[in-house]
């Protein structure tokens, strides 16, 4: 249709500073000015959206003859618009093709983005300049084996078996940065994870199609790993999808346990549910509720020990959002302030769970007052109940120096670390828990044996001197 074609002209034209949208699409001598203008108008309006649907999609790898700024205008329309106008003559057929896949990476955007509507997706989290984008680009591809249907040893004779060529464990950043090709290399920390080529897309290959492999950042995959929990272990995912993490959690605890994993959206639900059918999770309990409205004291929850938080925020560290947009602003005050409120409830919530040791707070934000000012907050709350814990010391980036001990938390940027961005605490009780001291009052009193009262003594004291050892 001629419509989709000047539309197409003239985003190419302003792109390529030709001249103003107006300019060009007067000086297109297409018949409905205003209908061209608001096509054009719209679809640059979501110019970033739609780059990053179409490139999650392979759209332009399928369908080689089909140019950028008329394939941005057509999934504008599919997906967007109002649906192709005059019957999309001879393009309606081709986006056909692909709708499926297209609408399926359009849904999964949002569920990254933490939103329902499609106006949400145009609001902006923190944003690095260029030099922050190109290194962004350059941040390789991480993929997580899913040890509850293989080990990284079958993934890496796998791929070898296929022409790639495994370079062995990283040594350094510097290995990372020189990957190019079909090489790739086990990461240096997590035994799971391993890397290739930045850009590499691995969406098609059928080990990910059957669950086999999780393309998940190397930061992203910290909370899990420093959160811990044993097999057997009850642990809460507060903000669960879309999933990988719950995914990785249980495949830290063999499928052995409880992870009760909650969210609000029933959208996002489902399609954490069909993430997790596929890697195989079956120790999953997912609810369509509010973290913040369980009740620490309901009884499903008197094991949990474990508590991973990672929950709503801007998302300013997300390698997505640094390539689409680069040099937009940072959010509004206003925005991040309600984020970090809620942010703080659903610490300062966590915290008060009975039987908790340890927790993880995560976000994908790079602004402090998500992060760092969080934190401090909730420990200025727990009143010494709970401590930072010293996480992976040997991690280059640390927490920024707002407070004592900030020093205990992580983050991550591709110029520090060549992964998103990200950041890290790790909290854990520093006293014995409310459930372990109702349970040593309720517990029956030992009959005393009819030894000599001074022998009895004895026997006390002797049992006693180690409770007033040093803690060490």
């Amino acid at each position: 249709m001629a419509l989709y074609a000047a539309a197409a002209a003239v985003l190419a034209g302003v792109e390529n500073r030709q001249g103003s949208i107006k300019g060009l699409v007067y000086a297109s001598r297409f018949q409905n000015v205003k209908q061209l203008y608001a096509l054009v108008c719209e679809t640059q309006r979501y110019s970033a959206v739609l780059d990053t649907v179409i490139a999650s999609a392979g759209l332009l790898r399928a369908e080689k003859k089909l140019r950028p700024h008329l394939a941005k205008v057509l999934v504008y329309e599919l997906l967007l618009g109002r649906g192709f106008r005059g019957g999309g003559g001879r393009w309606k057929p081709l986006l056909d093709r692909h709708q499926v896949r297209l609408k399926a990476e359009f849904a999964r955007l949002k569920v990254h983005r933490g939103v329902s509507r499609n106006e949400d997706l145009l609001e902006l989290g923190c944003r690095p300049g260029p030099a922050d984008c190109f290194l962004a680009s350059q941040v390789p591809r991480f993929v997580r084996v899913n040890t509850l249907k293989t080990c990284s040893d079958n993934v890496i004779d796998y791929f070898k078996r296929k022409g790639f060529s495994y370079q062995g464990q990283a040594s350094s950043l510097e290995d990372l940065k020189a990957l190019k090709g079909k090489c790739f290399l086990l990461d240096s920390l997590l035994p799971e994870l391993l890397v290739f080529p930045a850009q590499t897309d691995l969406h098609e290959h059928p080990l990910y199609q059957a669950g086999h492999l999780i393309l998940q950042d190397k930061a992203s995959c910290l909370p899990a790993m420093l959160l811990a929990p044993p097999p057997g272990s009850h642990v809460i995912d507060a903000c669960a999808a879309p999933g990988n993490k719950t995914s990785h959690l249980a495949a830290l605890m063999k499928n052995q346990g409880k992870i009760f994993a909650f969210d609000l959206d029933a959208k996002r639900l489902a399609s954490m549910a069909t993430l997790l059918a596929r890697a195989g999770v079956s120790c999953c309990q997912l609810a369509e509720e509010d973290f913040l409205a369980i009740s620490p004291s309901d009884q499903r929850y008197h094991q949990v020990q474990y508590i991973l938080l990672d929950p709503s925020c801007s998302g300013s560290g997300m390698l997505t959002r640094q390539l689409e947009e680069p040099g937009a602003g940072t959010p509004s005050k206003e925005r991040l302030h309600a984020l970090a409120g809620f942010q703080q409830r659903a610490l300062c919530h966590a915290l008060t769970f009975p039987s908790l040791q340890r927790l993880v707070y995560s976000t994908c934000s790079l602004c402090q007052e998500e992060n760092e000012d969080v934190v401090w907050h909730a420990m200025q709350q727990s009143s010494g109940t709970f401590r930072l814990a010293p996480a992976l010391p040997s991690w280059p980036h640390r927490g920024l120096s707002t407070f004592l001990g900030s020093e205990h938390c992580l983050r991550a940027s591709p110029e520090t670390t060549l992964t998103g961005g990200f950041f890290i605490a790790v909290l854990e009780r520093v006293e014995v828990p409310i459930s372990v001291l109702q349970a040593e009052a309720s517990a029956p009193e030992l009959t005393p044996s009819p030894a000599p009262k001074r022998r009895r003594r004895r026997r006390y004291k002797a049992a006693a001197a180690p409770s007033t050892l040093p803690c060490t």
